[in-house]
This record gives structure tokens, sequence and C-alpha cells, in this order.
């Protein structure tokens, strides 16, 4: 499983420790930033990840930030990306049993690294069981609608 991690400035300490964890079980990891404690801006990091999973490039994702939510939102706004904030085992097990979450979403000033790894374990060991199915399609043909009402919006057309 190739796995993406990427965090703001504010998450980057506990992205390094979740780096390392994860490397240490063998996982494929692809770091999408940032480097280093300077500011940066989460959307960016956000964006880059969920475009990954869109293109197939990667299998699932995971993003830091300082609460985990202004990384959930922007990750989310990406066309068929469902990103699910966890701060507990139970809730990242169902992002991806219930939801088939393909990027979680933590916070670094909310959970601790120890924590944080158990919630990351639970997550990736989690496969979507499609018991949800016919909700997460609900969710995917609205967006796709949302979409193509977009589109004709920007190029006057209905089709």
């Amino acid at each position: 499983m190739k796995i993406a991690i990427g965090s703001d400035h504010n998450g980057f300490n506990f992205k390094e420790e979740i780096r390392g964890f994860l490397a240490d079980k063998g996982y494929d990891l692809v770091d999408y930033g940032c480097h280093s404690c300077n500011a940066v801006d989460y959307p960016d990091v956000a964006f880059d990840v969920a475009q990954a999973i869109s293109e197939g490039k990667i299998d699932r994702g995971i993003l830091i930030c300082g609460t985990g939510i202004g990384v959930a939102i922007a990750a989310g706004k990406y066309p068929g990306i469902r990103a699910a904030l966890c701060h507990d085992t139970y809730s990242a097990e169902r992002a991806q049993l219930s939801n088939n979450a393909q990027i979680l979403t933590m916070g670094a000033q909310i959970i601790g690294p120890e924590v944080g790894k158990k919630v990351v374990e639970a997550y990736l060991t989690s496969h979507w069981a499609k018991g949800s199915e016919r909700k997460v399609n609900k969710i995917n043909d609205k967006e796709k609608e949302f979409v193509k009402q977009s589109l004709q919006e920007v190029t006057g057309s209905d089709n």
C-alpha cells in the first residue's frame, strides 16, 4: 500500500513521528511536505495529496495540521475525495469500513503522537466493507451532479 503523508508547519513534528512509525512498519511512503517548521499553507499540501490519490498514484493519505479540520476541508474539495478527521481508533476504523475515506486527517494540537500512531494503524489496517456502499454512492452521485452543474455554468452549455 502506497501512503501519502503531509502536513503544514503546525503538524510538522507530529508528521515526522507518524512518518517514522510507518517507515518502521515497512509502508511505502511519499512525503508531500512540509519539510520544516517554516510556515506553509495547509491547502497546498492537502490538494497535492488529494490529487495524487485521485490520479491513482497513492492508495491512501494522512494529513496533519493544528486541528486536522483545515486539511480535511481542503482535501474534501477535490472531486472524488473523502477525507475523515479522526482522533480515536474507532472513528479511524469506521472512516475506512463505512465511508471508504481515502484520507485520514488529524490535529497535532489535539492528540499526541502515541495516540496518533494507534489512530493511523486502525485506519490503515481497516478495509472498506461496502456496508454503506449505497450511502457512499449517494455522496459520489451528488458530487458528480455539482461538478456537472458547475461545468455547465462555466461553459454555458447543457452537456
